[in-house]
């Protein structure tokens, strides 16, 4: 049986990414995955579909027989990238979710900024009623950064990794992420690089030749944030996403246990609520059948 503490931690927490690599799925298959997983008993894992602004049109015509009619059944959710055509984008998404309204809706859209001036313009360009995750570098002033967010009720975003050993950032500086998103109490999400739960050395890609490298788990990530949450520190949070023992995680009804750290039920649920949002991958199949490998899925 799936514990209250692993559904709390993991409900709707994969937004499904199949158009980006290493899956890289033509729309109409990557359609048809995330259809196929919204009927299976595993879908309360699953969050948003992810989709850049500009194909939002071809994604529509993709999913036109898979989505509901206006209230028959629960609208689908999707995530647009928006790219440096701002104001094109957000009237992109502005059109689609009018002409989906019932069936599907954008309800947030993710980009770039490198500074507060850019993070403002762009969401000053950006349609109403939509929640923004911006994505940040780690090596800016995230200080700045996150003031910015916070004051016009955005949201951060890290990336986790890549299909290149060298995109996938250090231990540290994802800490200092965490613990300043903490700090700030500024919700964020992840992308990249999260396929597995726990930390381990894999291909970074689905290719025989993939280069290898050591990747974040996500259960590591979001134990991290949730631990970080409750007060940890940044070198804390740190030796969290350093784990890379499953065994040193349990998740039963109570709560959340890594090495005589906890979080109950209740704080894990908080914590996806309002701070440790999602994380995007390319694969639903593999975060679900690898927790369940785990014993942490029944």
């Amino acid at each position: 049986m799936t514990s209250a503490s692993a559904r709390a931690l993991f409900a709707g927490l994969v937004d499904y990414a199949g158009l980006f690599p290493p899956a890289a799925l033509a729309m109409d298959a990557a359609v048809a995955e995330y259809a196929r997983w919204r009927r299976s008993p595993e879908a309360w894992m699953l969050g948003r579909f992810v989709a850049p602004a500009s194909r939002l049109v071809e994604l529509g015509r993709a999913s036109d027989a898979a989505l509901p009619a206006p209230g028959a059944g629960e609208p689908w959710r999707v995530s647009a990238l928006v790219g440096a055509d701002l104001r094109g984008d957000a009237a992109r998404v502005s059109s689609w979710n009018v002409s989906h309204s019932g069936r599907a809706a954008v309800d947030s859209v993710e980009l770039k900024a490198a500074s507060p001036r850019e993070a403002e313009a762009a969401l000053d360009a950006l349609p109403l009623g939509v929640a923004a995750f911006v994505e940040l570098p780690l090596d800016a002033d995230l200080s700045g950064l996150l003031t910015t967010l916070k004051r016009r009720g955005a949201r951060a975003k890290i990336r986790t990794g890549g299909v290149l050993p060298d995109a996938i950032p250090e231990p540290a500086a994802v800490a200092r992420f965490i613990a300043a998103c903490a700090h700030e109490r500024v919700p964020f999400k992840a992308t990249a690089g999260l396929h597995h739960p726990v930390r381990s050395d894999r291909a970074l890609t689905y290719e025989r030749d993939s280069p290898r490298a050591t990747m974040h788990g996500f259960l590591n990530v979001f134990a991290a944030a949730a631990l970080a949450r409750e007060g940890l520190s940044a070198d804390e949070v740190e030796a969290v996403l350093r784990e890379d023992d499953p065994a040193a995680f349990r998740l039963d009804e109570a709560g959340l246990d890594w090495r005589g750290l906890g979080a109950s039920t209740a704080a894990l649920a908080a914590a996806r609520r309002d701070f440790a949002v999602s994380f995007g991958s390319c694969s639903f199949a593999e975060p679900v059948a690898e927790l369940r490998a785990l014993g942490v899925l029944a």
